[in-house]
């Protein structure tokens, strides 16, 4: 069972996007721009360090990039029986999940920036990560501090991060140094994040969330909040606010994957640093990273135990193997699918499985259908999976 994770900000590199500007993937980067009302592209291949740590573009950049390397795999046929993502990676979860549609995550996320980087403003603060500690004594150096300081990510055994003022965290380092922490190392952030520092981030997010249209996800997503799955539409409003001002538990939420069965986690986006937490959280469960499209190669050939069929370079509609295959998009637009495209129906060769706006589909195979790739009313990208047959 395979489950994807995406990261969340400080993952974001600079140009980390030029191995995918001749992908066909990037087109998702000019939606972006055109719902954002911001350069991404731009973000993405000419923004230097500096640029890319402000909140604002570190998190529209790193959500984009994420997303185009999920419709890159998509395009191959892997899909995920589960999903997670850390702090922003888990807006990443819930559009690949089909909970929003790609457009509205852009833009909440644009705002949610925006909404944080304001908040650090007004009331500074900072983060540090503490390592070889165990959580309780983390807790415990917070608490002693006489600061405002908290834990605020949860993120691997003996690997916890704090957030506060600057003097908050500064005095919980030192106490955290005296209980025995092997390192204590400053993250390079302007902001408290996932403390009650964020609350004004919170409510300014709650209002730009009401105005999005929210879905049931098509699979579990673990929730930072709580580290469990959720599915329903009308649970996510309160876990994506709350948020804000609590923290990652990172680690619960590896652990939920592997209780829903996941012996393959997959980090999509820029990074490996959730790759690492999942290795030194979980055994028996294998880890790897994609945030290239050789990346993309090489996860086929993981899958595959190396019996790839060219991965991101094989012919239009080809799927892992000589008996699957894809029905891709011809066009973008909006999905429309037929009444008898479902799980397990068959399809003959040239039959009309939907629209795409006005442009209709038709199968260019036959077989049984594994398994349905685009849900109604999503917008779609031209070679954009929608379905995955099984030749009989």
């Amino acid at each position: 069972m395979i489950a994807f994770v995406f990261p969340g900000q400080g993952s974001q590199r600079p140009a980390m996007g030029a191995p995918w500007q001749d992908h066909p993937s990037w087109d998702l980067v000019r939606e972006a721009t055109e719902a954002s009302g911001r350069d991404v592209a731009r973000l993405l291949l000419d923004a230097d360090a500096e640029e890319l740590r402000d909140t604002r573009n570190a998190q529209l950049a790193t959500l984009v990039l994420s997303l185009v390397v999920l419709d890159a795999v998509e395009r191959i046929g892997i899909e995920p029986a589960a999903m997670a993502g850390h702090s922003l990676g888990e807006y990443t979860a819930l559009v690949a999940a089909g909970t929003m549609s790609f457009a509205d995550g852009v833009r909440l996320v644009a705002e949610r920036g925006d909404a944080m980087a304001a908040a650090a403003e007004a009331q500074p603060g900072t983060m540090a990560a503490v390592l070889g500690l165990d959580d309780d004594e983390v807790a415990t150096a917070c608490a002693r501090s006489g600061h405002d300081v908290w834990v605020a990510n949860e993120n691997a055994p003996g690997q916890v991060v704090i957030a506060g003022t600057t003097d908050g965290v500064t005095a919980a380092s030192e106490l955290a140094r005296e209980l025995g922490a092997r390192k204590v190392l400053p993250v390079a952030v302007a902001g408290a994040f996932h403390t009650p520092l964020m609350a004004p981030a919170r409510d300014r997010l709650r209002k730009a969330i009401s105005g999005v249209e929210l879905r049931d996800a098509d699979v579990d997503v673990v929730a930072n909040v709580d580290g469990r799955p959720h599915r329903g539409a009308v649970e996510w409003p309160g876990l994506m606010a709350g948020q804000l001002c609590s923290p990652v538990r990172w680690r619960a939420c590896l652990h939920a994957l592997e209780s829903l069965g996941a012996t393959e986690v997959v980090e999509l986006g820029p990074g490996t640093v959730l790759t690492g937490t999942v290795k030194r959280t979980l055994t028996g469960v294998r880890a790897s990273s994609v945030s290239t499209p050789a990346g993309v190669d090489a996860l086929v050939e993981q899958l595959t135990d190396g019996r790839s069929t060219g991965g991101a370079t094989a012919p239009e509609g080809e799927a892992l193997s000589a008996s699957e295959r894809l029905i891709v998009s011809p066009a973008a637009g909006v999905f429309t699918p037929d009444a008898a495209l479902t799980a397990g129906s068959d399809v003959r060769p040239g039959v009309v499985i939907g629209r795409v706006s006005d442009t209709e589909v038709r199968s260019p195979f036959g077989g049984m259908v594994a398994g349905v790739l685009a849900s109604t009313g999503q917008r779609l990208t031209r070679s954009q999976p929608i379905a995955w047959l099984r030749a009989g």
